[in-house]
């Protein structure tokens, strides 16, 4: 599913249509003058008079004979670190949305990580436009580096592009039933197996925390479940939140709070853009994506403050707040797929307001209790510019969750620490998974920065992308 108004493979494309390409030339700031030395006089001259300096996305457009474009001077800043050559790439983000139509290629690949710089690319070329009556539009484009991964590249850019989709897609147009075909398209295009579970048949089934949370909205809600991969593979398994709408039911939110709440499927969209592009990079493992998917609408038969509804784990859990839906969907997703006892389980979710106290939009928490695995995760968002931060899951706030009628309750009193407190309830559900790590995503850019435009983001896919990548030596 993918409804851009361009294609990755658009703006992306194949080493050997580069004849002609106009070259950008990445210059550091603290010696841009070394760095372009083999740029003529007069376009030394040029820049000067532009007042460039090499900071960070400021850019100059070298003059050619007839009013051509001999080339782009792109300053990076003083990118440092171990991932200088990354830091550097992602600087290329900065460009698409600001050139004009034509094809252009890096003057130098060398000056920066090369499959980074198109995955920068890539990345702020997007644009969402489905609903606008200029919808298309024809913008620059880049040739893949002949020293780039290719492959890896694409998978990255599409799989955010679907991510991206998913999130900016109104409401109205991503229900629960859409959300499933999203899943059914993606499994086509990468031979999966995909199985849903609707409506009252997940009473049946044994999934009643995510039927409680669905039942008041005339959308029916699901566990839909895909599949793909060798069955003695290692075994993944990525578990979004799928909260198409959220009102914050019988607690309902002010109506300030429910203007982004189309994003409140973020982690849903996070799992199926890393989904997209585990499958698409072809990475020995077996995966399985698991998305509670239902609306939290207000009726008659919407679920109440203080019902206790016992979880497919078979504990009861009180519910101290309406608004706090989504841990419950994902408990009952996440006692299903600690059933197997994967090696890895992550589970990706728009989950609290606090997390983005905590961290803000830009940086999202993550829980995870095994050192190894944490730090693996911590290394990996830095080495791809898609970073997380580790927070406890391991606290003395156990004892907040109690209840004095159920096994426990859904919320806490008080405000404090909501983000972990989240992830310690979603860490009671799984008991049997190797590893388990919990993001707590926000779901959206509030602004343009360099890796793209305002708007939907499934942030950490790719952190968690070369996690698995380098657990399969890819």
């Amino acid at each position: 599913m993918m409804i851009s108004d361009r294609r990755p493979d658009e703006v992306l494309i194949a080493t050997d249509a580069g004849a002609g390409a106009v070259p950008i030339w990445l210059a550091p700031q603290d010696n841009w003058k070394t760095a372009l030395a083999h740029l003529s006089p007069e376009h030394m001259a040029w820049l000067e008079a532009n007042g460039f300096d090499g900071a960070a996305r400021k850019h100059v457009l070298l003059p050619g004979a007839g009013g051509t474009i001999e080339g782009v001077v792109l300053g990076i800043g003083t990118p440092d670190g171990a991932s200088r050559a990354v830091a550097a790439a992602t600087n290329l983000g900065a460009l698409p949305p600001v050139l004009a139509s034509g094809t252009y290629r890096l003057g130098d690949p060398a000056a920066c990580d090369p499959t980074m710089a198109a995955i920068a690319w890539g990345l702020g070329a997007y644009a969402f436009r489905r609903y606008k009556a200029n919808g298309t539009r024809k913008g620059p484009v880049l040739v893949m580096p002949e020293t780039a991964d290719a492959k890896h590249a694409m998978a990255a850019v599409e799989g955010v592009w679907l991510g991206r989709d998913l999130i900016n897609t109104p409401p109205n147009d991503m229900g629960p039933a859409e959300l499933e075909l999203a899943v059914r398209a993606l499994a086509v295009r990468h031979d999966g197996m995909v199985e849903a579970v609707i409506g009252d048949d997940l009473l049946e089934k044994n999934f009643p925390l995510i039927h409680a949370v669905g039942r008041g909205s005339g959308r029916a809600p699901r566990l839909i479940d895909l599949t793909w991969g060798r069955a003695d593979a290692l075994k993944i398994t990525l578990v979004g939140k799928g909260i198409c709408f959220d009102t914050g039911g019988l607690d309902i939110k002010p109506a300030s709070g429910m203007l982004l709440m189309k994003k409140d499927m973020g982690g849903a969209a996070a799992a199926l853009a890393l989904a997209h592009m585990i499958m698409s990079a072809g990475l020995d493992v077996r995966l399985r994506v698991l998305i509670p998917a239902a609306e939290n609408a207000i009726s008659g038969s919407a679920f109440r403050p203080s019902d206790v509804i016992r979880s497919r784990a078979g504990t009861t859990v009180e519910i101290g707040n309406t608004d706090a839906e989504g841990r419950l969907v994902l408990a009952d997703a996440l006692a299903l797929a600690d059933e197997e006892a994967p090696d890895h389980l992550f589970t990706f979710a728009t989950l609290t307001g606090a997390a983005r106290v905590a961290l803000g939009p830009d940086l999202p928490p993550y829980f995870c209790d095994d050192e190894g695995h944490a730090s693996v995760i911590a290394a990996a968002g830095s080495a791809v510019a898609d970073p997380v931060w580790r927070l406890p899951l391991t606290t003395p706030y156990e004892t907040w969750l109690d209840s004095n009628v159920a096994d426990m309750n859904n919320v806490a009193e008080g405000g404090f620490a909501g983000a972990v407190v989240a992830a310690i309830f979603l860490k009671r559900f799984v008991k049997k998974a190797g590893t388990f790590a919990h993001f707590d995503i926000y779901g959206w850019r509030p602004a343009q920065r360099v890796l793209g435009p305002k708007g939907g983001e499934p942030q950490a896919a790719r952190a968690v992308f070369e996690v698995v990548r380098r657990m399969v030596g890819s």
